[in-house]
């Protein structure tokens, strides 16, 4: 299955041959010693119900990081909605650290201004409070802001929760199959159709602002590239060569993109300014080079090649050059994305039929194995490094999962039907 790269592989047959719902998230694997925090209802003056639950988003924002476990609404001693009805003793008793109030109220039609404070129960004193308005529409994301800001505060580490993932769904089968790439909130909310096919959609790659997706589209019978505005829907063709078109990765400057073209009559690995469409050839060489990824600083390239014999990453200079083999363990190392810092490779790790998400640290030179199935694939960072999120099998259907980068934490995203495939997570953006 894995004899040569998969996605290239299938681009490969199908030029030659040719060839929906909100994700739901189910944490698999915990973290013993996740930090205890209280996130109390936030309070609502309005008509009915309040139009978001913002406590709930939040809590589980929270839980989803590994790096905290709310307390069950079930459990909270009081419902605290400012801070001058807060006994700070009662919540020392339940042993939290930190304590998350709000407030909501409607200032006019469609029209909120959400109020949040986070306090230290041990110290006694609030550490962080701010207001925003806010459409209704838009409370979600206000809620994922708050949850980045906590989540910021608590850890020193930028959140990564109002930010987005794209992905590739299947539905059907055979000449009733249809090709979803979509693009939800991170935790599965808001799902927008960015393109349905009855032929293969695959490799989607985020802009670095966040604002456009490039992936590889079969609707015109043969592999082509697009790259598509996700708020206004439009997009335009960027690559329709003869033979090979695939595997786009942009540039940090959102000037450039990597791809693999075999044009010339073997697959290899391109740099095209987007700007004029002028190409410039990276590699040169009998074996397949593919998967090219772009190092954090622009000045270089990961890709794929097995012109030593197996699948492998290699760096290559963004101006050409010599390239430099990465990876010596095991047999398969292929599908490469790096961390936001560039210290990291995450990639598919295989030997004996197994396919794995490892971690080879660029400093220390170590491999290690994160996750525990048999085709894992498709490895994509978190903007702010701490998660890593990737596609597998779980009962005969593709789904995705999350892990974090030390392996303790695990998370499972799938859909009511059909299979989810090559999920890629966004850039902070704009």
């Amino acid at each position: 299955m894995r004899v040569i790269f998969r996605s290239l592989l299938f681009v490969l047959l199908f030029h030659s041959g040719l060839a929906q719902a909100a994700l739901t998230i189910e944490i698999t694997q915990g973290i013993e010693g996740a930090v205890p925090i209280a996130i109390v209802p936030f309070g609502w003056g309005g008509p009915g119900a309040a139009p978001e639950n913002l406590a709930a988003i939040i809590s589980s924002d929270l839980s989803r990081s590994g790096r905290f476990e709310p307390l069950a609404d079930r459990d909270l001693v009081a419902h605290p909605t400012s801070a001058d009805m807060v006994k700070f003793q009662n919540w020392r008793m339940l042993n939290v650290d930190n304590l998350v109030i709000g407030q909501l109220s409607e200032t006019g039609a469609g029209q909120y201004t959400v109020r949040f404070e986070l306090f230290d129960v041990y110290r006694g004193k609030q550490i962080l409070g701010y207001s925003f308005p806010a459409s209704e529409r838009d409370l979600r994301r206000v809620a994922h802001h708050i949850s980045d800001l906590i989540y910021e505060k608590l850890t020193g580490e930028k959140g990564a929760f109002n930010t987005q993932i794209a992905y590739v769904t299947t539905t059907g089968s055979g000449k009733n199959k249809t090709y979803t790439l979509l693009v939800a909130d991170s935790d599965g909310y808001n799902p927008q159709t960015i393109l349905r096919s009855g032929q293969p959609l695959m490799s989607p790659a985020w802009s670095a602002d966040a604002s456009q997706v490039a992936y590889v589209t079969f609707e015109n019978k043969t592999a082509e590239i697009f790259l598509q505005d996700v708020a206004s829907g439009s997009r335009r063709k960027v690559a329709s060569f003869p033979g090979v078109n695939g595997a786009p990765s942009w540039s940090p400057d959102g000037r450039r993109l990597a791809l693999t073209l075999s044009q010339d009559g073997n697959p290899e690995i391109y740099i095209m300014e987007l700007a004029n469409g002028a190409l410039k050839r990276l590699t040169r060489s009998p074996a397949i080079d593919t998967e090219p990824v772009w190092t954090p600083d622009g000045r270089s390239l990961v890709f794929t090649s097995d012109r030593g014999g197996s699948p492998q990453l290699y760096r290559v200079a963004a101006h050409g050059g010599q390239p430099q083999r990465l990876t010596f363990e095991g047999k398969y190392n292929a599908g490469a994305d790096i961390s936001p810092d560039g210290n990291k490779i995450a990639m598919v790790h295989g030997n004996n039929g197994v396919y794995r998400i490892a971690v080879l640290d660029l400093k220390s030179g170590v491999t290690r194995v994160l996750t525990k199935g048999r085709l894992d694939e498709s490895p994509s960072f978190s903007p702010n490094g701490s998660m890593i999120i990737y596609a597998t099998d779980a009962g005969n259907r593709g789904v995705m999962e999350a892990v974090s980068v030390d392996g303790r934490f695990r998370q499972r995203l799938s859909i009511q039907a059909g299979d989810v495939r090559e999920p890629v997570w966004s850039p902070f953006g704009k």
